[in-house]
């Protein structure tokens, strides 16, 4: 296959510079070879390699631009910086040895989270779930108005309107001019794609709110940042004393698309409210991302207690789990892939992106090979086309490994994020179980040991079973041959999505 150069000058440029220019487009596919599988999983350098290789003058450009995931170097400095921070002064934490004393197949979890993201794991967290769209954010605007000291928020995607977001930002407003410190970060990306993003911007700028978007696209100011990098965490913090994180942008739940809005689609949630030890640690990383954009550092107004968070008990075990481009281990799949090969009885996977990677797949089927109920609960028709056909192209071998599917009903997307394990154990926060998530993306995730948490996650659960229907295995190998092509072609581009 000649590249478009080489073929377009085939008669317009004399014979020789043809050859000439054939022979570096077919040394540089030699070059790329060896070069862009280096320190990238095969998925993703076979992606990328068809992509330049078929669509070369659209994918090699992409490439330079965005064809590994690592942060600008000071960007990276700061957050080696702040791992360090943290483990310094959590080195004498030993929590996770008197409590997990008797549970190995935990305690070793534990540690390898420890080693990656730097939290240590407290008791004395009560935790509570909210599956109601609009309690959520009527939990947000309650918590803002009792705030005394700060608010810290940080979501992906931040919107206004009268019902949902609005008197969020309306607390906030408030909160501000009683003097309190409000401070607010967004992505720059995220939000500005959304419909309504100027008004936001200029309510922003009219309020008390300290504000900073994220990874901001800036390029006639010189702020070049790579646009496919984003800060997809989603956390509110009150005083250090309450939080909220999981899987709910502060937006209507329509998401501001007129389309979603004619065709009834909603966006289904799922966030978790806490106190104890595990807000100072969301609170940490918010300060972290503060810190990365404004070179502020908030460790006099983050107030970290030792004393006190080691001598909370009862309640859950908490760890919190921060990953992304600043964190080159993969911290959330590590945990998901741990997780699942301890699982013993059964595995609950809610995710509205299940791309996975290899080693995803063969924990997620060497569970249900060995004997371990595992369900997945997805949505029937994903929000993103693409996405939606290389999340299908996984379900036959899903299936032939006795995994079950349950699809949520469309027009509606399945937006919550969870796993469980067992009886005892929930992940939940706002990564999604695909290869954006794990490498580009920035996340926070909580691991909460709480079988009482479990139960309360089990009648939710209920809910989203009652209203889904189970993919059986035959019926599937039955669908028509053109999305079967589709789902194949996307799978393709699964590293890249």
């Amino acid at each position: 296959m000649f590249w478009p150069l080489s073929g377009f000058s085939m008669g317009l440029l004399p014979g020789w510079v043809t050859v000439l220019i054939l022979a570096l487009e077919i040394g540089l596919r030699v070059i790329l070879i060896g070069i862009i599988p280096g320190n990238r999983r095969p998925s993703t350098a076979m992606a990328w390699l068809l992509a330049i290789f078929f669509v070369p003058v659209i994918a090699f450009p992409l490439f330079l631009v965005i064809g590994n995931n690592r942060l600008s170097r000071g960007r990276e400095k700061r957050q080696q910086d702040i791992n360090e921070g943290l483990l310094k002064a959590t080195r004498h934490s030993d929590l996770s040895d008197s409590s997990l004393s008797g549970d190995p197949r935990m305690r070793t979890t534990v540690d390898l989270n420890r080693r990656l993201g730097a939290f240590p794991i407290h008791a004395g967290n009560r935790l509570r779930l909210i599956s109601d769209y609009e309690e959520s954010f009527e939990w947000m605007v309650e918590a803002i108005d009792s705030a005394e000291k700060y608010v810290h928020v940080l979501f992906y995607i931040i919107a206004d309107d009268s019902v949902y977001a609005g008197p969020v930002l309306d607390a906030l407003e408030r909160a501000a001019a009683r003097g309190v410190d409000v401070r607010l970060l967004y992505d720059h990306v995220g939000t500005m794609t959304v419909k309504g993003y100027r008004g936001v911007l200029r309510r922003l700028r009219k309020s008390g709110i300290e504000f900073h978007p994220v990874l901001p696209l800036r390029p006639l100011k010189g702020r070049l940042a790579r646009p496919d990098l984003r800060n997809h965490r989603k956390i509110l913090v009150v005083d250090g004393e309450r939080a909220l994180t999981g899987s709910t942008n502060l937006i209507e739940p329509h998401y501001r698309s007129a389309s979603a809005e004619k065709m009834g689609r909603h966006w289904v949630e799922l966030n978790v409210v806490a106190s104890g030890p595990v807000v100072t640690s969301l609170d940490i990383v918010f300060a972290s991302d503060w810190y990365a954009e404004t070179d502020e550092d908030l460790s006099d107004v983050v107030v970290v207690d030792m004393a006190q968070d080691e001598a909370a008990r009862g309640g859950a075990l908490v760890q919190a789990l921060p990953s992304g481009p600043g964190f080159p281990a993969e911290n959330n799949l590590r945990l998901f892939n741990d997780l699942l090969y301890k699982a013993v009885d059964r595995v609950v996977i809610c995710s509205p992106y299940l791309v996975p990677d290899d080693s995803l797949l063969y924990a997620i089927t060497g569970a249900a090979h060995r004997g371990v109920e595992v369900t997945l609960l997805v949505a029937r028709k994903a929000d993103k086309f693409m996405i939606h056909h290389a999340q299908q192209s996984f379900y036959d071998v899903l299936l032939e490994a006795g995994v079950r599917i349950l699809r949520y009903p469309d027009p509606d997307v399945l937006h919550a994020k969870f796993i469980l394990v067992d009886d005892d154990v929930m992940v939940i926060g706002s990564s999604n179980m695909d290869m954006r998530s794990f490498s580009l993306n920035a996340e926070v995730t909580l691991m909460a040991i709480d079988p009482e948490l479990v139960v309360s996650a089990e009648q939710i659960l209920d809910g989203y079973r009652s209203v889904s229907s189970e993919l059986e295995l035959e019926d599937w190998k039955q669908r028509p041959l053109h999305v079967k092509y589709l789902d194949n072609v996307f799978r393709l581009a699964a590293g890249l999505l």
